[in-house]
């Protein structure tokens, strides 16, 4: 099951760094259990708000050339506090080196300007045509799949949103 995390998009320099927002509300089933009478997102779920973060700044900047854009490392991640329903975690990535394959990052999440977690991220990107060229298709279509979710998250200054019925 695939879910995404990042809400809206709100600043995006292609190639160089991106903002994403995630507001957390007592509807996310998961907080129910985490933990019963004390809601808090969980620690893991804030390193992949900031992992889906910086897939969108890869995505965009290369035009959606990849269909698999995948967390590959996770270094020195640093919780700092909670994020609790009714707050937003607003997640920053600064590239840091671009390489052929993959891409490192330094990510921070904070609320209301306070850093509640850090981490140093490398996400790897490839299709998966590359290993069997029959899943050239599945490419195709996941491809175009982030490309609509990605409309749904970050609007450019002055873009409207087109809607078509049905």
């Amino acid at each position: 099951m695939r879910f995404t995390l990042i809400d809206q998009i709100v600043e995006l320099d292609p190639g160089k760094k991106v903002t994403g927002l995630k507001s957390l509300s007592m509807a996310e089933e998961y907080l129910g259990d985490h933990f019963p009478g004390f809601p808090v997102m969980p620690g893991v779920l804030m390193l992949e708000a900031m992992t889906q973060a910086a897939a969108w700044l890869i995505r965009q900047t290369e035009d959606f050339a990849h269909a698999m854009v995948v967390l590959k490392e996770a270094r020195n991640v640093k919780y700092g506090n909670f994020v609790e329903p009714g707050q937003t975690l607003a997640v920053t990535c600064d590239v840091v080196d671009w390489g052929e394959r993959l891409v490192k990052f330094k990510t921070r999440g904070t609320v209301d300007g306070e850093t509640v977690v850090t981490a140093r991220l490398v996400l790897e990107r490839f299709n998966l045509a590359e290993t069997d060229p029959r899943r050239a298709e599945t490419d195709q279509l996941v491809k175009q799949e982030m490309r609509d979710l990605f409309a749904l998250v970050y609007r450019e200054v002055g873009q409207s949103v087109e809607r078509t019925p049905g």
